[in-house]
């Protein structure tokens, strides 16, 4: 495991926010299901999207990528794939190629991932493709990766999907379902968490050609036997990872632009403007330039944030906390539990180690900040979204270690590099004794 040391540090300049991860996953699908060429420029390549890149082209489609730009040839009636579908660590991945794989014509489809992809839970979707004449189960029978996914298509009719754990399962039906034999009626059962992702995907979809029709409260969906176009996808900046940057702005930044920023398509994690805001950070945006500018501040205000719909949010929101005058409740990410760790948890553990006072419940945390930081040796757990935040958090303290530098491969590979550009005080760790 990979290990640096972070000291006090203050940053400033500007910095170009990498591409969508959740965009060009799902451009990188649909293109890989509509049979003419496609086109997908400014696309992310980092671990996990070259993970869906892979399974794509385990299934039939001709896939070639040169830089940022990805040339993508798909069919939708698909051959097994030769070898295991290997999702790595990401759970957008295995979920879409899931529902994808019963597409294939005849025969299984295997799919599994790393150490923490085999413990996440898979059932609701599995649960849904059965309901839809696709038998899939769990090697394990518990839920969970390794995947089996017998070939034959999807018939269509109704299914019901619990959305309470991921919209991922709600995602990848919504990309596979056009082509099943017959029309098919999607039902959501509990809460749906992660709204704004089902919105990138229905906007996705509809730049390839598709619309799909669903209830005001998007509980319930018609998906029509449709054919996806071929098509010119530009992918969109990544909010998710421009929220971290920000949050580094507002804990340790003089004057920090985030450009190359795309409001124009549904991105949940653009509300973390806002949030600062409530925090009362000094945070402008420029919509039509797509930048973001933000100054650091001497004390932030504390408050009530329930992050259900935006759940990549928890890392950033924790951290901004570390710098409130009062205490900082986060609610509704119950789901943030079965990410690619346990981040509820995860988080709480490791800001205890700066001197916060956490309590830990069901859905969340309430954090309230120490006067002053304390140096602490912090563990990532492979998350390449704690390691980022913990590493943004390390740089209001005098000097402090962070592990699991290895993770940021799975969404900004170019993290380390770019915040040391900014001003950022970070080297290799020492070997331990």
């Amino acid at each position: 495991m990979v290990s640096i040391l972070v000291r006090k540090s203050k940053i400033s300049g500007s910095v170009r926010c990498p591409s969508s991860k959740s965009y060009s996953h799902r451009a990188i699908a649909i293109a890989s299901l509509a049979e003419r060429q496609s086109t997908i420029t400014n696309a992310l390549l980092a671990r996990d999207t070259l993970a869906t890149l892979a399974g794509c082209r385990a299934l039939g489609a001709d896939i070639k990528h040169e830089g940022t730009t990805v040339q993508v040839k798909g069919k939708h009636s698909f051959d097994p794939p030769e070898n295991v579908v290997n999702a790595e660590n990401s759970g957008t991945t295995i979920r879409i190629m899931t529902a994808m794989s019963g597409l294939v014509k005849s025969g299984y489809t295997v799919l599994t991932g790393d150490e923490s992809l085999r413990k996440r839970p898979m059932q609701p979707i599995l649960d849904a493709l059965g309901q839809l004449g696709v038998q899939a189960y769990s090697t394990k029978l518990n839920g969970t990766p390794p995947l089996v996914v017998k070939g034959g298509g999807i018939k269509g009719g109704t299914t019901i999907v619990d959305g309470s754990i991921s919209s991922q399962f709600i995602s990848g039906l919504l990309i596979t379902g056009v082509y099943a034999d017959s029309d098919i009626t999607m039902r959501i059962q509990g809460d749906l968490v992660s709204k704004p992702y089902v919105n990138a995907t229905l906007a996705t979809m509809m730049s390839f050609g598709v619309s799909v029709e669903h209830t005001p409260d998007m509980l319930e969906y018609t998906i029509r036997k449709a054919e996806y176009r071929g098509t010119k996808f530009d992918v969109p900046s990544d909010f998710s990872t421009a929220a971290l940057i920000l949050s580094a702005g507002a804990l340790v930044g003089e004057k920090l632009k985030v450009k190359g920023l795309n409001f124009s398509l549904p991105q949940g994690d653009s509300q973390i403007v806002e949030i600062m805001k409530q925090m009362g950070c000094n945070i402008k945006a420029d919509r039509a330039k797509g930048e973001v500018v933000v100054q650091g501040a001497g004390a932030l205000e504390g408050g009530d944030f329930n992050l259900a719909d935006t759940p990549d949010l928890l890392p950033v929101v924790s951290i901004l906390a570390l710098k409130a005058k009062d205490k900082v409740t986060i609610t509704g990410v119950a789901h943030a539990r079965v990410k690619e760790t346990d981040r509820v948890a995860n988080i709480a553990q490791e800001l205890v180690k700066f001197g916060a006072r956490i309590k830990e419940f069901h859905d969340g945390l309430a954090i309230t900040a120490p006067k002053v930081l304390k140096s602490a040796s912090l563990e990532a757990y492979n998350d390449h979204r704690l390691f980022m935040a913990f590493t943004i958090a390390a740089m209001l303290t005098e000097k402090s270690i962070v592990a699991g530098a290895e993770s940021v491969d799975v969404s900004y590979p170019n993290f380390v590099s770019d915040m040391k550009d900014l001003g950022a005080r970070i080297s290799p760790a020492p070997d331990r004794e």
